[in-house]
């Protein structure tokens, strides 16, 4: 993981969040606890070394919960903390914020398109 340049908390948001997978993990996690064979499932087109890389990244932030049960075949289940669950509220409200501007960025506002015709 990269070092921490300042102590500015969208910084260490941004650390954690940042890259292809964790928000795509948050979501599919949102709705319960997941097997990381379900999590490869969800995610077919990430490694397994990665999505392993990111759940730890995750574990470690303390926004993923893994519980390993005993036994064989291992177990291994991952599920949100309460700050993860707080953190897939915003990741939500980003989606909404999304779609709600579509128009807005697509469609092209007049200030934008003032800019590409000068």
């Amino acid at each position: 993981m990269k070092t921490v340049v300042s102590r500015c908390p969208i910084e260490e948001t941004m650390r954690v969040l940042s890259g292809r997978w964790p928000t795509l993990l948050l979501y599919y996690l949102k709705d319960g606890t997941k097997r990381f064979s379900d999590l490869r499932r969800d995610n077919p087109t990430v490694s397994h070394r990665i999505l392993a890389l990111e759940l730890r990244k995750l574990e470690d932030a303390g926004i993923v919960r893994r519980t390993v049960y005993p036994g064989y075949p291992l177990r291994v289940d991952y599920d949100l903390t309460a700050p993860g669950r707080k953190l897939v509220q915003l990741i939500d409200a980003l989606g909404a914020w999304w779609v709600h501007t579509e128009n807005d960025r697509v469609g092209g506002s007049t200030e934008s398109n003032l800019d590409t015709a000068a």
